[in-house]
């Protein structure tokens, strides 16, 4: 028998995940696996905007990772998907660093896609809960 999955749900947008069938987050095993963030509205529509969307997916995942006890710091692995790399990285990446904290910086993979249904950048995470 398996054991039923312990979800993190951040404040104000349980509804969000529940119309859209994922969980923004799941504790196993002491680790926390959060689902890909995005740039999205309280309403889940994407902010135009790139600078501002990459600033909202952080507020979103930090939501996220608050609601399980944790920060930004517990992230221990980073996957960034980013629509159009070569036009929008030198946009979105000092956005990031914004968000990075000091070293030792989490491992990081970045992905270039094709679509990320109507936003531009996705940031996905696996984060050490706190003992």
């Amino acid at each position: 028998m398996t054991s039923p999955r312990d979800v993190v749900f951040p404040a104000g947008r349980q509804a969000l995940y529940e119309q859209n069938r994922y969980s923004p987050a799941i504790r196993s095993n002491g680790f926390l696996f959060v689902s890909g963030q995005v740039g999205s509205r309280p309403d889940g529509s994407p902010e135009s905007d790139l600078p501002t969307q990459v600033r909202l997916a952080f507020q979103n995942l930090n939501s996220i990772l608050e609601a399980a006890g944790c920060s930004f710091k517990d992230v221990i692995d980073v996957t960034v998907f980013m629509v159009n790399p070569e036009q929008n990285f030198e946009v979105a990446w000092p956005v990031v660093q914004e968000h990075w904290g000091e070293a030792p910086h989490p491992t990081l993979t970045g992905i270039g896609v094709t679509w990320l249904y109507g936003f531009q950048f996705e940031i996905k995470v696996i984060a050490k809960l706190p003992s």
